[in-house]
């Protein structure tokens, strides 16, 4: 069950030990090779004695954040033991797997990933894979998303995801028994990016804010197709555009682990006493 109790501001330890349940998820679809990954990751957190559901999309769904099909219903199927593929978004896979597939009894942990490609800077806005991670956080679920940065370095390897299959589940595990877990309305969860290099190549980890790619942003790439008809792709900028110093992409881009804590508020705290001052 979720370890969290009532008392809303005070930091929690997560479950690490003895018969730990863990449910992942991603947003590259069930068949995606960083799933493997995760799976790998989950299976050695939870020891032998643990389980390791996996509720992942049927199909691809990058770039739909936290978007849930509220307005359609959904295919829920068993693939086989402990695995299933929800046509939906990852939010909907969160939603499913704990309240279908386990009958409303809470994992220990949500895992989200290994996403094929970072999830830093504003990427995070765009993520399915982060989307997972908040939706989990908001039903008081310790979550953590994690996404590999690819790149030069990582496409002469044999396994792309050697960064986070080698160090995911150290990361990990000092962040479930070390990190600030809140028990506040809106909890905190975790954004983890491994750098665009082989394992051996990695510096280490950093905590970093998220930052921002300047100069590069989304956009739209106009196709006309044989027939005629006009079609707009939508067009990714640069992702090895340094954001600031110590922020995520930066650090990753340096060799280094990202562990950035992410919360589901949107409030910008640090304006409102003088919004309200302004608008008195």
């Amino acid at each position: 069950a979720c370890p969290f109790g009532a008392d809303p501001l005070s930091q929690r330890k997560v479950k690490t030990g003895g018969r730990m349940r863990i449910l992942i998820t991603n947003d590259d679809g069930i068949n995606a090779p960083g799933l493997v990954t995760l799976t790998k990751i989950a299976k050695d957190l939870a020891g032998p004695d643990g389980e390791v559901w996996t509720v992942a999309p049927a199909f691809e769904q990058s770039g739909v954040g936290h978007c849930i099909s509220y307005t359609h219903p959904m295919i829920n199927a068993k693939l086989a033991e402990r695995r299933y593929a929800v046509e939906g978004s990852p939010a909907d896979c969160v939603l499913a797997g704990v309240y279908d597939v386990l009958d409303g009894a809470k994992p220990d942990l949500i895992l989200s990933g290994v996403n094929r490609g970072n999830n830093s800077a504003e990427n995070v806005l765009y993520s399915g894979t982060i989307g997972a991670a908040m939706e989990a956080a908001l039903h008081g679920i310790p979550a953590i998303a994690l996404s590999q940065y690819m790149g030069r370095e990582t496409e002469g390897l044999d396994d792309p995801f050697e960064a986070a299959a080698t160090h995911g589940a150290a990361v990990i595990r000092a962040l479930l028994e070390k990190g600030v877990w809140t028990g506040d309305d809106y909890r905190v969860f975790y954004n983890i990016n491994f750098p665009p290099c082989a394992a051996a190549a990695v510096k280490g980890h950093k905590v970093a804010a998220q930052g921002f790619r300047r100069d590069t942003s989304f956009g739209v790439q106009p196709y006309t197709a044989p027939s005629g008809k006009r079609f707009l792709w939508i067009k990714g900028g640069p992702q090895h555009t340094p954001t600031l110093p110590g922020t995520d992409a930066a650090v990753n881009l340096d060799g280094y682990i990202s562990i950035t804590p992410l919360r589901c508020d949107l409030t910008a705290h640090d304006l409102l006493a003088d919004l309200e001052a302004r608008l008195a």
